[in-house]
């Protein structure tokens, strides 16, 4: 408690404050930009904060995280274009109740959806995140190594349409993090005679070259249809298609109850990610709901369960990441980066060597709900009109912004090299549905792993037998078999299905 007491005395300064209100705003206009992401605004921002204090910094950058996660339902309520795919079943509704004139209403239920959930979730992360630590402290090596083993295996599965590439993306990450000096003999591995390889290859670079630059490319081919759109903001709107009605709210309620429940064990469990929240939310709503004829048409019920289940999963997704260090989730694998810039290193050690840093952190993540409904609010009429910036301008400034942070944390030009050069790689990445999360979180835990697989090969005098005394691991391993066993025969059925589909659609047409 005095952590906690504390962590709201550093936060609640005029400076720190001005900080998480500028994350929040910056987020917020990312995400109503269609394409661009909370993991593309976080991973160029972390090179700006290199100068500010850590607090301000994991701040802002958090402040931009949440914003941009509700500011992605403004795109895709007035202009049917998610600004991330996590808000496509708010999309759904949202509209086509912006066709009906009611996108006001859509909005506002959006963001107090937002809010609700990602409050809640908050309040989660501060509960689970130390207790779950005090445990991690007893894992060794081996366990962590089948921990590590088990999450890339569960996020390869399940980040991608296929186990396969979700595996081929992974290992391609785990490989491109031992380029560098080898951990135990510094003999220089795939540097190729490039001096500035022996350091390894830098992660913020690699981190914007995946996730901004390769969007950016995605992004140029599709400017033109998202121009097309029109705004749908209309000011000669009856106030009942305006506000929220305790009516629609009584509807909402349970739905918003449903989706924060969802989000936040989603969140929690690596891998999964927002998508697979607000979707998991949206179709339990719709089966819940006396009316599910109504959605896709303009239920309200439906934005509200997709926005809280989205924004439910950001702080969820902390947890593993503050109590074991494991990145579960695209913006858990950025943070790492601005924290180790800072000198912090994630895990549980975190709550013994710094616990004032870590209840600061909490405390701006609860001024950064707060503030996301007052900017939210009183800011909404603003933020659509930032739906109406051509693509052909934001491209040029992103990729800018882009260069800038890999040229400042990558060495120079070479950073600008590496960033280029894993955006010609995120963009083949996207086009062939290879999973660019899984590629990241890999190459994060890439040097973990590593090291922890060499310690136990030690630690075990390289018999496999004596697997038998470490039950946490044993445990482990056996998830990761029965992940791989059940993914593999989901995608088979899968597939089996599409081609009985095929098939039956050739006979009806040659008939």
């Amino acid at each position: 408690m005095e952590n906690l007491i504390a962590g709201f005395q550093d936060i609640l300064t005029p400076a720190n404050i001005a900080w998480v209100a500028l994350g929040v705003t910056i987020g917020y206009v990312v995400g109503v930009l269609p394409g661009l992401g909370k993991g593309t605004a976080v991973a160029v921002a972390i090179p700006l904060t290199y100068y500010i204090s850590p607090l301000a910094a994991i701040s802002l950058l958090i402040g931009i995280a949440k914003g941009s996660t509700a500011g992605s339902a403004v795109s895709a309520i007035l202009l049917n274009t998610p600004g991330e795919p996590s808000s496509a079943p708010t999309a759904l509704d949202g509209y086509p109740l912006a066709q009906q004139g009611k996108a006001q209403k859509a909005l506002k239920m959006g963001l107090f959806a937002s809010v609700i959930g990602d409050f809640i979730s908050t309040l989660v992360l501060i509960v689970l995140a130390a207790p779950l630590a005090k445990y991690a402290l007893l894992i060794g090596p081996v366990e962590l190594c089948a921990i590590l083993m088990f999450s890339l295996t569960f996020i390869g599965g399940l980040s991608g349409t296929s186990l396969t590439k979700g595996m081929i993306a992974a290992c391609f990450g785990i490989l491109c993090s031992t380029v560098g000096l080898e951990i135990e003999t510094a003999i220089p591995r795939l540097t190729l005679g490039v001096l500035e390889l022996q350091d390894g290859l830098p992660l913020i670079p690699v981190a914007i070259g995946m996730l901004a630059t390769a969007e950016m490319m995605v992004q140029m081919g599709n400017f033109r249809a998202i121009e097309k759109k029109s705004d749908l903001m209309g000011d000669n709107v009856a106030r009942e298609d305006r506000v929220v009605l305790w009516s629609e709210w009584k509807l909402c309620i349970p739905a918003i109850a449903r989706g924060t429940a969802i989000g936040t064990v989603v969140g929690i469990l690596p891998g999964l990610g927002a998508s697979v929240g607000s979707f998991l939310s949206y179709g339990a709503t719709k089966k819940a709901s006396k009316r599910p004829e109504m959605f896709g048409k303009g239920a309200l019920e439906g934005v509200a369960a997709a926005e809280s289940a989205d924004n439910a999963v950001v702080p969820a997704s902390l947890v593993p990441l503050f109590a074991i260090g494991i990145p579960g989730s695209v913006i858990a694998a950025i943070l790492i980066a601005a924290f180790i810039i800072h000198g912090i290193t994630p895990g549980p050690l975190m709550f013994v060597e710094q616990p004032r840093l870590v209840f600061g952190v909490y405390a701006a993540m609860i001024c950064a709900s707060l503030l996301l409904l007052c900017i939210g609010y009183f800011g909404l009429r603003f933020f659509s009109l930032v739906t109406k910036v051509p693509m052909s301008l934001i491209v040029p400034v992103v990729i800018f912004l882009c260069a800038t942070g890999a040229f400042l944390q990558g060495d120079g030009l070479f950073g600008v090299v590496v960033m280029l050069a894993f955006g010609v790689i995120g963009f083949f990445a996207k086009k062939l549905e290879f999973s660019f999360v899984t590629f990241l979180i890999g190459f994060v835990i890439g040097p973990s792993f590593e090291l922890t697989f060499r310690q136990s090969i030690a630690l075990l005098n390289q018999d496999i037998t004596q697997l038998i005394d470490r039950p946490i691991a044993v445990g482990f391993v056996l998830l990761t078999a029965v992940t791989i066993w059940r993914i593999a025969v989901a995608n088979s059925k899968k597939n089996r299905a599409q081609k009985n589909g095929d098939t039956i659609a050739q006979i009806q047409s040659a008939s």
